[in-house]
């Protein structure tokens, strides 16, 4: 059996060496940016953080997109499914760690809160 032989399910399946190029110059410019600004602090820290979140957020769909081939419509809607499973328990984490490292911080940390 030859392997030159393509399903025609699978044809396009896999990205071009250009989807490949644009995701990474994508994700590096993404990843600059942020490193950037925290490094040269030319904003204030609440919209540094900001705009670190939403980099981070773009450079989530850009992965997605460029390199995990994640496109509307694709195995019967498995790939949705998987993304809104993904999203829930990214947000989850996120949620839950926020809360732990608060009330942490306000309960390990007492006299930081009262002094001046």
């Amino acid at each position: 059996m030859s392997h030159d032989h393509h399903d025609a399910a699978h044809e396009g399946a896999h990205g071009s060496l250009r989807d490949y190029l644009v995701g990474f110059t994508l994700a590096v410019i993404l990843t600059a940016i942020p490193f950037w600004l925290v490094m040269e602090r030319p904003l204030p820290a609440n919209w540094t953080a900001a705009l670190v979140i939403i980099f981070a957020a773009v450079q989530v769909v850009v992965h997605m997109i460029y390199f995990l081939h994640m496109k509307a419509g694709a195995e019967d809607g498995w790939t949705m499914t998987s993304l809104v499973f993904t999203v829930i328990v990214v947000v989850i984490t996120i949620a839950g760690s926020a809360w732990v490292m608060y009330h942490m911080n306000t309960n390990m940390m007492p006299m930081m809160h009262g002094a001046t």
